[in-house]
């Protein structure tokens, strides 16, 4: 297995596993040290793969830099930090550990959803202050019976459906503009596909997981939140310009909606003047639903086995941008070997 000369570039570190990975394949490395583009720029140059975390955008002007970068991995399910159209001209698959992280994240917004609907943020600051006949405001609500509104119907959003009905008995409304109608029937019976007029009317808990897209971005602002009920909370675990944060706050503060549970925002690390943090009818979490222990193992580890399939001439998993495979220089990449 042989980079040319060049080396597996880590603008940040990745958890051992990962980095035996590399050793057992004998694949040079290097490390930025830090993700700043002035670290990152100068190695690019004899970069030959990249395995991405979050801290740096693969942007145009970084992947000009790069004379025969191959692919770039990244350890997440999302690649809104690659130039996806630069990485395709310049013949670089772009792959990222889409579904690899469903289970930790799924686990997260349940624990947002429970932790609104029983108010514990509430109960647990009143408690530590001496306020123990808060227990008499009768605050925590029942999630039986309920309406749970999901946006985005992918792995992730369909896991959390799943909970919310089948423990919890909640009812199911469901958006997916691009899922196939002949996928929504499989879900006949228990979840019902409705237009997002009548999905933020309905729900008494609303959970965001889309891409951040052009379509997208602020697709949530004072439009849909003025159709909330105001006992009615909103989760986003998927990325923070789907809201418009400012027209939240504005909700939150007028108590036109109960709550949010935000693990992603607009801007991250968010400003520390950032009201969103003031909100005492919100929990925020960093960025953190898939960084569990074991699932940043399984992230870091899936990168750099995928870095290995293209390196061994094998057609990786989850490619973000496969066009790129119409590229003269992938004509002879095959298959992976079916396991026995």
């Amino acid at each position: 297995m042989e980079l040319n000369g060049g080396y597996v570039l880590l603008p940040q570190p990745i958890e051992d596993a990962a980095c035996r990975l590399l050793k057992e394949k004998e694949l040079p490395v290097v490390e930025a040290g830090n993700p700043k583009r002035e670290t990152v720029a100068p190695l690019m140059k004899n970069a030959r793969a990249i395995v991405l975390r979050t801290g740096i955008t693969m942007d145009e002007e970084l992947l000009l830099q790069a004379d025969d970068l191959i692919t770039i991995s990244r350890t997440g399910g999302g690649v809104d930090n690659v130039d996806l159209d630069t990485a395709t001209k310049r013949g670089i698959i772009v792959t990222s550990s889409l579904g690899v992280n469903t289970g930790s994240v799924v686990e997260h917004c349940c624990a947002l959803i429970l932790s609104l609907f029983k108010q514990l943020f509430l109960l647990d600051r009143e408690t530590k202050a001496g306020n123990f006949r808060v227990r008499y405001r009768n605050e925590p609500a029942d999630l039986m019976g309920k309406t749970a509104g999901v946006i985005g119907f992918g792995r992730i959003g369909s896991g959390l459906a799943k909970i919310l009905h089948d423990p919890f008995g909640m009812e199911i409304l469901a958006y997916d503009e691009y899922l196939p109608e002949g996928k929504k029937k499989d879900y006949a019976g228990w979840v019902s596909f409705v237009p997002l007029e009548e999905l933020f009317t309905r729900a008494d808990v609303v959970s965001l997981h889309l891409p951040l897209t052009d379509e997208t971005k602020g697709l949530v602002g004072k439009r849909y939140l003025s159709m909330m009920k105001p006992s009615a909370f909103i989760v986003n675990s998927s990325r923070g310009g789907v809201i418009v944060e400012d027209d939240l706050v504005q909700a939150l503060e007028q108590n036109r909606i109960k709550g949010a549970g935000l693990d992603v925002f607009e801007h991250e690390p968010p400003a520390e003047d950032n009201p969103i943090l003031r909100c005492r009818n919100v929990i925020c979490t960093p960025h953190s639903a898939a960084l569990t222990a074991e699932c940043v193992v399984r992230m870091a580890t899936s990168a750099v086995q995928r870095i290995i399939e293209v390196l061994e001439g094998y057609i990786p998993e989850s490619i973000a941008n496969p066009r790129v495979l119409q590229n003269p220089r992938w004509k002879s990449l095959k298959k992976k070997r079916p396991l026995n």
